[in-house]
This record gives C-alpha cells, structure tokens and sequence, in this order.
C-alpha cells in the first residue's frame, strides 16, 4: 500500500479523487496530463491495494458504459490523515528551523 501510493502519479490520482469526487478515465487523463496506457497502469496499482474503486453506470450512451474511479473510504482516510498531514507536519518543522528568516 504503502509503494501504491508513494508514487507521484497515484498519490495525485488519489489525491484528485479525494478532493474533487468521481472522475472517468478521460477526465483524470486531462488533469494529469498522462496518456492512456499511463492512466491505467496507476490506476490498477491504486485498485489492487483499495485505494480507489472503479464504477460504471448502468445506463448506456453513444460511446458504451460509463466508467468512473472514486477514492474508497481506506483511500480517502489515508490521503488525509496520512499524506496530507505528513505533508502539514513537515511544513510545520520547515518554518520552525528556517534559518532564512533569522537575523
């Protein structure tokens, strides 16, 4: 789990989908700015670790089913209080011991 989401990529998928709801594949294509093959392979590390779930809508348009990934709640639960408040922490610790602004 804890290689599933080390990596940048699946950390910010998880990140999206924690902080910004459901999103198809498309749709975290163009956020991340990764092509196709890319998306997938980060997406099923992130899946078999239950991160993220995928879902798809049981009514069909033009294009076939509606696949969409979401954050699980052991997704959503390690992202915040876990990356996100490492990342607080060691903001917390930088300004403590920032000589920069000593004079």
């Amino acid at each position: 789990m804890h290689t599933a989401v080390g990596h940048r990529t699946r950390c910010e998928i998880c990140y999206r989908l924690v902080h910004g709801g459901d999103m198809s594949p498309k749709q975290l294509e163009e956020a991340l700015d990764v092509d196709d093959s890319t998306l997938h392979y980060h997406l099923n590390e992130l899946l078999d670790v239950g991160l993220v779930e995928k879902r798809q809508r049981t009514e069909r348009d033009q294009d076939g089913l509606y696949t969409y990934y979401r954050a699980t709640v052991f997704g959503s639960v390690t992202l915040t209080d876990g990356v996100d408040e490492l990342i607080r922490g060691e903001r917390e610790f930088d300004s403590m011991y920032d000589s920069s602004s000593e004079s």
